[in-house]
């Protein structure tokens, strides 16, 4: 017997179908934790650790993350064939932006941010992630497929358009998922069997099996992965992009989930989902290295002044947060006169901080390009 759980037959005749039936958490018989995985799992850890030292010390923490939620946000959409760049997210202009991929994005970025805020008085759990998907469907595609709720019908992954009988998975039966679900939540908050790393991979696995919503489920799934993170207390920002990773990987990603439902193998997964958290970390410290290595230099370019309102420094404080920029948004944002944010990005051009991206007379917009540079890698 599959310890990961059994294939049921649902209806009958012609219409009959086969779906994954999962086992609860933990896996029964125990998962195999040999010296490979002990070694991967030390790793992980050592580098989460890394990771959340150097983020607690960087003098502008939020400046970076708000940032580091905008690049998950785009990887992780980008798994599920998003397409759109970090320049299109970063737009001014994104209020009037029409672009359905770019919208995707945004809401994952709020979805984030309010899950991030409601973490402090919710544990992770069915209701918590009800609430994000509602988020993340707000208005954009797949709004008409229950945003907020579990799946009242049966759900199948495979190739676009594709029917049930060409499915190439059939997750659990609503009654299996409502049963599932509830298995999840109590292995969430009260299952203290294995190493956080590891419970995290088992959870985000059962999750991506479960498929309870009609959409997005890729993108909660991972967005759990940062959200339990940070409810271990294994990261006190979330200044890890763990979509890095598995896009890089993704056939592979997809693989070994697939690979645990078809022969209970849990822990060639849970090997993969610690590599993942090894790379994840050290790219994120590594990003953390760069931008501050930029942050300082340019610090050091702005003009030295005594004012308590230096307008370029205001202005340099808010290109970090937002390094696409244009006049008039950002006169509005920071709330000072359009000549006043003209003039202090023509200071930041001289500096060389600024580039002008546009060719217009009117509109004109302006980019952070080392800053974006650095961001870039692996969205592209």
């Amino acid at each position: 017997m599959n310890r990961a759980g059994e294939f049921v037959t649902n209806l009958s005749g012609d219409s009959s179908y086969s779906s994954f039936k999962p086992n609860p958490l933990p896996p029964e018989p125990a998962l195999v934790i040999d010296s490979n995985m002990v070694s991967k799992l030390v790793n992980a850890n050592r580098e989460l650790v890394k990771l959340d030292t150097a983020a607690r010390f960087i003098p502008n923490t939020d400046l970076f993350i708000s940032m580091y939620v905008r690049k998950e946000a785009l990887i992780s959409s980008q798994i599920e064939g998003t397409q759109c760049t970090l320049d299109e997210v970063l737009d001014p202009e994104i209020d009037t932006n029409s672009n359905l991929d770019v919208a995707d994005v945004i809401n994952y970025v709020h979805a984030t941010n309010y899950s991030l805020e409601r973490l402090k008085t919710l544990p992770l759990c069915c209701r918590l992630l009800r609430e994000i998907h509602s988020e993340l469907m707000q208005g954009v595609r797949g709004q008409e497929k229950n945003p907020g709720e579990f799946r009242a019908s049966q759900n199948w992954i495979g190739p676009a358009n594709c029917s049930l009988k060409d499915a190439r998975y059939i997750p659990p039966n609503k009654d299996d998922m409502i049963a599932a679900m509830s298995d999840l939540e109590k292995f969430m908050n009260e299952n203290e069997d294995y190493d956080a790393l590891i419970r995290i991979a088992l959870i985000h696995y059962q999750f991506e099996t479960i498929h309870p919503f009609l959409d997005g489920n890729g993108r909660i799934g991972r967005l759990m992965i940062l959200l339990y993170l940070m409810e271990q207390k294994l990261l006190s920002y979330p200044v890890i992009y763990i979509s890095y990773f598995l896009k890089k990987n993704q056939i592979e990603y997809y693989d070994r989930i697939s690979e645990v439902r078809r022969s209970g193998n849990y822990e060639q997964w849970v090997i993969f989902f610690l590599e993942a958290v090894s790379a994840a970390a050290k790219d994120s410290l590594a990003t953390i290295e760069q931008l501050s290595a930029l942050h300082d230099k340019n610090i050091d370019l702005l003009p030295k002044t005594n004012r308590k309102k230096d307008n370029v420094r205001i202005l340099f404080d808010y290109i970090e947060k937002y390094p696409i920029i244009d006049i008039r948004h950002t006169s509005q944002e920071l709330d000072v006169s359009f000549n006043t944010v003209s003039n202090a990005i023509r200071k930041l051009q001289e500096l060389g901080i600024l580039t002008e991206t546009t060719n217009s007379a009117r509109n004109k917009v302006f980019a952070y390009s080392e800053y974006l540079d650095i961001l870039k890698k692996d969205t592209n």
